[in-house]
Order: C-alpha cells, then structure tokens, then sequence
C-alpha cells in the first residue's frame, strides 16, 4: 500500500523541474545581459517577469492539487500558457502596432473575461471548457477591433498580429477540448 508520502515523493521531482525551469528562465536576462549590451533589463524588468512567472506557477500548481486527471491538468496548462504569452507579447512589444498603442489594452480584457468566466465556474472543467472558448472568441473580436481604429502604421495588413493572435486563441481552443476531455471522463 503506498503511503502519501510515497505520492508526494513522486511529484516533487515535476514541481522542482517545474519551478527551477521558471527560476532559469528569470535568470536568463541576467546572464545574456553579461555578454551583450542590446539586453538591459532593469530591477522592475525582472519583477515584474517574476510575477508573471509566479501567476502561471502557483495556479498550475493549485489545478495540479484540484485534480488528478491529465486532461484537466492539460487544459489549465494551456490556459495559463495562452495567458502567459498573450501578457508577455502585449507588455513587450504590443499585439497590435507598438507597446503604446490602446488599443493593447483591449486583449487583457479578453484575459479577464477569460479569468472571470473560470470564477464563476468555480474551476469545473465544464465551465472551464466555456470560459476558454469565450476568451479565445474575445481575443479575435479584439484583434479585430484594434486594427479597425487608428493603429501606428495605416494601411498595413497586419498579417504578423493576426498571427499570432491566432497561436494565443489555438492554445485557448485546445484548453477548452482539453477541459471537455476531462469532463468526460469525470
């Protein structure tokens, strides 16, 4: 019969490939910051990439703890993931023209809707399979939005944006199957 501590034992080696895989991603631009000058990260540079390490790290981990079935665990992964890159592209270099233009801020919207859809859900995996298809929905009508108004660069097609928006909706559309598949075979 195998102890819980015998299943803790079992899991500590993801958590620490886990949060030592964050731990090495934050120290990455310390290191390239060494050896080149076109990397100059400041003090809130790096806390605020840490905080946004730590708000996809100690959700996992709490969907980890709420389930034990992969296709859950899955789909929360790919959520925070989708809402990971979506903030880091946004905060970087902006989604739709430069970091500076609004309209940017309408895709954390589509974020929050996502976060706020998965509250009242309570983290069930039907309702998480509805709150994802809802923020992928919200980020297209986003996308279309912010380069229907005024944008940096008129009359460009904004081909890269749509792009790449597409990638951040797929990771939500493939959450949602994931969260379906959970529900299934609850």
């Amino acid at each position: 019969m195998a102890s819980n501590a015998d299943g803790l034992v079992a899991r500590m080696p993801w958590r620490a490939i886990g949060w030592g895989g964050a731990a090495a991603l934050l120290a990455l631009p310390f290191i390239a910051m060494q050896l080149t000058p076109e990397v100059d990260w400041t003090t809130s540079d790096f806390v605020a990439f840490g905080a946004m390490l730590l708000m996809v790290g100690v959700p996992l981990e709490l969907a980890a703890r709420m389930s034990r079935n992969w296709s859950y665990r899955g789909g929360a992964a790919l959520a925070l993931l989708g809402m990971f890159l979506t903030t880091w592209a946004n905060f970087a270099v902006g989604i739709v023209g430069s970091e500076d233009n609004p309209a940017n801020l309408l895709f954390f919207g589509a974020l929050l809707l996502g976060v706020a859809g998965a509250i009242v859900a309570r983290f069930r995996a039907r309702g998480m399979a509805v709150a994802m298809i809802m923020t992928a929905a919200a980020l297209g009508v986003v996308f279309v939005v912010a380069v229907s108004g005024p944008t940096d660069e008129p009359n460009v097609p904004h081909w890269r944006e749509l792009i790449g928006t597409s990638v951040f909706a797929a990771l939500f559309l493939a959450s949602a199957a994931l969260f379906r598949k959970a529900r299934r075979s609850v």
